[in-house]
């Protein structure tokens, strides 16, 4: 998302569209899941745990780092990645206020209704979806 449209959001919105765009791929997902698994920082069998090219696993592990998910500490040549506990918890409330329950009368369409202008409220319909 470019600079300047970020800017017409708030940052609830896009700070919840950055972490839902690092957590976005099946790798990312694959990777989060093991480091929580191991629940220790993990040096170095990400590559053969995940089994993807280690040029790819950077890749991911930056940005999963970049949106804060995970940390990083440099150990002789190589870095050993964990999980962020202060983002990991952040995403989760974000994340946890964002599906929260439909309210009671919301507006809701049928799949007739495409357009924003016909919408209504079908709470009462049971033709509607």
């Amino acid at each position: 998302m470019g600079a300047t449209k970020s800017g017409l959001f708030t940052q609830q919105q896009n700070d919840l569209a950055n972490m839902a765009k690092a957590i976005a791929h099946p790798a990312r997902i694959a990777i989060l899941q093991f480091l929580l698994r191991t629940n220790a920082c993990v040096c170095g069998s990400i590559v053969d745990e995940i089994g993807l090219a280690q040029a790819t696993i950077s890749q991911h592990l930056k940005e999963l780092k970049t949106a804060g998910l995970i940390q990083g500490t440099v150990d002789g040549t190589s870095v050993c990645y964990c999980i962020n506990p202060t983002s990991w918890y952040q995403i989760r409330d974000i994340l946890s206020a964002f599906f929260t329950d439909i309210p009671e009368g919301h507006y809701r369409c049928s799949p007739e209704v495409t357009r924003s202008s016909e919408a209504k409220n079908c709470a009462a319909d049971e033709n509607c979806c």
